[in-house]
């Protein structure tokens, strides 16, 4: 069936439209056959003439032939009609299916897109001294480091690395960024003497 106004997908109203259409259509063939019951029962096919083959005289003819013309177009009409609403609801539920695989894939594909951007931590902070520049500077345990200072995945060999960035940064701000929660965040760290050991904590 082409498409309720040229080419534009099935809607839910197009459907409804079809159904009232529909209701109204089984409303005039029952009133039709009403009409042929009115007139003494005669249904669709009951004979019209007497037995000596002339028009039967106590029906009204025009009526119970314009009534059986009337529910032989009118079926035509329901049963055409019943295919186009199950057209129209099958291509509702398809573009339904289809709306709903293409959100997952989108939903998909941000979570992995969100992913490959995250960069590759290098270390992992197991803990931190409460008190301690590290801790003052809002580092948590569980962290994942992806750069410390000027250390980053590509020129990190072990931990000695960030040692050195931190004795040369003493007193000085350092940019820290770790991945947290599946989320990228930065933290300002200035390494400095505490009370506890180090310069970090």
């Amino acid at each position: 069936m082409a498409e309720p106004g040229g080419g534009r997908p099935v809607t839910v109203s197009d459907v409804q439209q079809l159904v009232r259409r529909k209701d109204e259509i089984e409303a005039q063939i029952k009133a039709c056959y009403e009409l042929l019951e009115g007139q003494k029962g005669v249904g669709m096919h009951e004979p019209l003439v007497d037995a000596e083959g002339f028009p039967r005289a106590d029906i009204d003819l025009y009526q119970v032939r314009t009534a059986r013309h009337n529910i032989i177009c009118l079926q035509n009409d329901h049963k055409a009609l019943m295919k186009q609403v199950e057209e129209a609801l099958h291509k509702l539920h398809a573009r339904e299916k289809e709306k709903h695989a293409k959100d997952e894939a989108e939903a998909l594909a941000e979570a992995m897109s969100q992913n490959q951007s995250l960069p590759q931590a290098f270390a992992k902070v197991n803990a931190v001294t409460p008190g301690s520049p590290a801790s003052v500077s809002g580092l948590q345990v569980d962290d994942e480091i992806v750069e410390f200072g000027s250390v980053n995945i590509n020129n990190f060999q072990n931990l000695q690395n960030i040692a050195t960035v931190v004795q040369h940064s003493e007193g000085r701000p350092l940019s820290v960024t770790v991945i947290r929660g599946g989320r990228r965040v930065h933290v300002g760290l200035t390494p400095k003497r505490w009370a506890g050991k180090g310069l970090l904590g």
